[in-house]
């Protein structure tokens, strides 16, 4: 089924082919690309009002930050709905546009190093376990093989849209 970006999670999980989320953590397909981009195509936008590249990297960061959080309690048997959240009020309430993009890819880098010793860490049976992502029932190896699927989601906007 092909899914567009309004309908979320399978969208984001139909990007994430790879058969294992750990795998796709620790790709560095999207770290490769972004060390191509330099400070002055940083705050490039593709139209008015739309995000520079360096608020969709700052939104990645944010986005895996908040999952990888939301993860770790389903990995810990937590009964939660996997909320979501207003984009558009956390970009607007940033400061990526001020901080070089140096500093937010370095940023992006920790975060995932931390999302990796996180993901390294769980079982087949934690992998396994359910909950609720709005309207959706997933595994935890589903939730976040997700998360790599926003990612390159706006990796590719990026890519088609921006240079």
């Amino acid at each position: 089924m092909n899914y567009l970006p309004k309908d979320g999670f399978p969208y984001y999980l139909d990007l994430a082919r790879e058969d294992k989320a750990l795998s796709l953590f620790r790709s560095s397909d999207t770290f490769d690309f972004l060390d191509s981009i330099n400070e002055e195509r940083s705050t490039q936008r593709y139209a008015t009002n739309k995000w520079s590249i360096k608020q969709v990297l700052g939104h990645i960061t944010d986005h895996e930050r908040i999952k990888i959080s939301r993860a770790f309690f389903l990995s810990r048997g937590q009964d939660i709905e996997l909320w979501g959240y207003d984009q558009e009020a956390l970009v607007k309430g940033s400061r990526f546009d001020e901080l070089s993009f140096n500093q937010l890819l370095n940023d992006f880098k920790q975060v995932r190093l931390s999302s990796i010793s996180l993901v390294e860490g769980f079982s087949e049976a934690q992998l396994g376990l359910k909950g609720r992502a709005r309207q959706y029932t997933v595994t935890l190896e589903e939730f976040l093989k997700s998360i790599i699927g926003h990612e390159k989601h706006h990796i590719n906007i990026i890519k088609e849209r921006y240079l």
